[in-house]
């Protein structure tokens, strides 16, 4: 089976009745389009072009082989139109899911880098627990994912793309906004705290930090978004711990007080994830470049 090059060549030669018109039509030198004739014939075992000084026809058999290359170029050209309409149809809308801390203090940023990179790029951004992004990653619900656990969820692959810390965070009333020497890490397990939710990347890291220490005391509040648990935390609930994204700006201003912590890692990867396979393509390539980036 000759190349589509090839063919492309041929149906030149019979629009034009010239081999160099044809040549200049593909955009190859006269010696390479004789040279990529030649070639065919032998290929098929037929003459398909009478050469003369008046100009280059074909023969019967080209001819005929001419009608065969003519549908078999159209079909690829259909091929190629529906591939592109494919890829159209991918770069059109980009369906991000991803764990609070990251959907609230990472993915803005990121997305409107992908927004000058993208304009026509319709995205649509649903933020949950990690666990939360796996289900819906797993279901075909969206095209890349965020997550913040200490794993990589069962049917993904990952990249890391940042690394955060976890601070234990009171209201300057707290009695530990005035301690003189770092918490313990009994001390924190021991200490009823406003927490977020189980299946929370935030949660996961500080259950893995204290088990040796009796795992975490029942939780004071248990709520189910950063913000919410941030909020508690100012108005003097008690003490909570939060990504340190999530706080910069309540430190600085001291609505929030950093309570140090000796003894305990409280340090995480934040991973974007997608189907176990190979690696995104189109706009969810793009964001996880940017991301990563």
């Amino acid at each position: 089976m000759p190349d589509l090059g090839a063919l492309e060549l041929l149906l030149a030669v019979a629009r034009h009745g010239s081999l160099g018109r044809a040549a200049r039509d593909v955009g190859i030198t006269q010696p390479a389009a004789s040279s990529r004739i030649r070639s065919m014939e032998r290929q098929l075992g037929v003459a398909l072009v009478d050469r003369s000084p008046r100009g280059s026809r074909l023969t019967a058999a080209g001819a005929l082989v001419t009608d065969w290359a003519r549908r078999v170029v159209e079909a690829a050209e259909a091929f190629d139109v529906g591939a592109q309409a494919l890829r159209d149809r991918r770069d059109s809308r980009l369906r991000v899911v991803a764990s609070m801390t990251i959907a609230e203090y990472l993915l803005p940023g990121w997305l409107i880098a992908l927004r000058a990179e993208r304009p026509d790029t319709a995205v649509s951004l649903r933020a949950g627990n990690s666990t939360a992004v796996a289900a819906g990653l797993l279901a075909g619900e969206a095209d890349l994912g965020y997550v913040e656990g200490l794993a990589v969820p069962e049917g993904l692959d990952a990249a890391v793309v940042a690394h955060d810390r976890l601070v234990v965070v009171a209201a300057p009333s707290h009695r530990w906004a005035r301690r003189r020497t770092p918490l313990t890490p009994a001390e924190l397990a021991a200490t009823p705290l406003v927490l977020r939710e189980y299946g929370s990347g935030t949660r996961q890291v500080l259950d893995a930090a204290l088990a040796e220490y009796g795992g975490l005391a029942d939780p004071l509040l248990e709520l189910a978004s950063t913000t919410a648990v941030k909020a508690a935390a100012v108005t003097g609930a008690g003490p909570a711990v939060l990504s340190e994204l999530a706080v910069t700006e309540e430190l600085a201003s001291r609505r929030l007080v950093e309570v140090p912590v000796e003894g305990v890692h409280l340090h995480r990867a934040l991973r974007a994830v997608w189907p176990t396979g190979p690696l995104p393509t189109g706009p969810a390539r793009d964001l996880l470049s940017l991301a990563r980036g």
